[in-house]
């Protein structure tokens, strides 16, 4: 199976926290599965880094070293994924999570996340 973890699950999982569902736990930990994380997670987490919020005050090279560390697999946002979120339907108004769900779908994998508003952009979401 070929996953893409949305930016919070990304960061619960390298965090090793309690709030990643066991499901999802078991889904990174399967070498059977491809397991994803995009840039644009890492460009989301640097600029609200930058801005203090809390959930996002990550040691930002430290994560970039310990993803592929972890087994995930970078995507590289294409030019392919960014003219794919012109064509996804107004569900939801955050810039990064419509390039995740562009990403999932262009390549195909599937997106993985507890954004409910994405589980509506339908099967290729999974909400946990």
């Amino acid at each position: 199976m070929r996953i893409l973890l949305d930016t919070h699950l990304l960061l619960w999982a390298a965090a090793r926290s309690t709030r990643l569902p066991r499901d999802v736990r078991d889904l990174v930990e399967d070498t059977a599965n491809e397991v994803y994380f995009s840039a644009a997670s890492i460009w989301e987490i640097a600029i609200k880094s930058a801005l203090r919020r809390r959930d996002f005050a990550v040691d930002l090279p430290a994560l970039i070293k310990a993803l592929p560390a972890m087994g995930l697999v970078e995507l590289p946002v294409t030019a392919a994924h960014a003219g794919r979120v012109a064509r996804l339907p107004r569900i939801h108004q955050d810039p990064f999570d419509r390039l995740l769900v562009a990403q999932s779908l262009t390549e195909p994998a599937t997106l993985v996340t507890n954004d409910a508003v994405l589980g509506r952009y339908g099967p290729d979401v999974r909400l946990v």
